[in-house]
């Protein structure tokens, strides 16, 4: 189980929601956090803060959090008697015998395989104010599980505040690949070029933001869905 994949566990565990954590979180850090916040943590696209992650620990009641967060036992026979290096090289054997099967837990294996797939995660974010280009070659490798829709084919990064307050700056979004959209869904488009986060109006791309005005599709433009976003 990955670090953001044992958080929602503890989470769950503890019978919390995400916005019960995001409140707790809000009202003792220094930076105030939403359940989407949470959310990224527990599917790997951010981490929290030292600060952050010590109240989470405090919060869930976590007393080791080696063992908890690592694998790592630290109760192991002679294993407080070794240095850093040491403790280092023995986490080093874990990690490598944790992938092999021959010694792995066969539950951990099933639920890795089953609660989790790779995603594209495109580098160059969609625009919720100003257009930007889409580069399809440039992305990285996102790793997400089952609280991820199961529908998404990609993720993308919102860059502005046009489309707040559901989206906002530098959130990542995922993105059910089609190339039709129906009115009033929110999506992906390309617009002579430009990339945008949007809401289909009806000859029109529609901010979520008041402060901003629709911007008008015309005949003569060219207009192209990327997908919907489905979480």
């Amino acid at each position: 189980m990955n670090y953001g994949a044992t958080l929602a566990y503890l989470r769950k565990g503890k019978g919390h929601t995400q916005s019960q954590v995001a409140e707790y979180i809000s009202r003792l850090s220094d930076k105030p956090c939403s359940f989407k916040v949470v959310s990224h943590w527990e599917n790997g696209v951010s981490s929290p803060t030292i600060q952050q992650f010590l109240l989470l620990c405090e919060y869930y009641g976590i007393e080791d959090i080696q063992r908890t967060f690592r694998n790592i036992n630290t109760e192991f026979h002679n294993f407080t008697k070794l240095n850093a290096l040491g403790k280092g090289r023995v986490e080093e054997y874990i990690s490598i015998l944790s992938s092999n099967p021959l010694f792995s837990e066969p539950e951990s294996i099933s639920h890795t395989s089953l609660s989790h797939k790779v995603i594209k995660l495109y580098d160059t974010p969609v625009a919720a104010g100003a257009g930007t280009f889409l580069d399809n070659d440039s992305f990285s490798e996102l790793d997400v599980d089952k609280t991820v829709p199961g529908d998404a084919s990609f993720a993308v990064r919102v860059s502005g505040d046009s489309m707040e307050p559901r989206f906002v700056d530098n959130q990542v979004v995922f993105i059910k690949e089609q190339t039709t959209l129906e009115i009033g869904e929110v999506g992906i488009f390309a617009l002579n070029g430009d990339s945008y986060i949007k809401k289909l109006g009806q000859g029109k791309l529609i901010s979520l933001n008041p402060c901003y005005e629709p911007i008008l599709v015309h005949e003569y433009d060219s207009l192209h869905v990327f997908g919907k976003v489905v979480g």
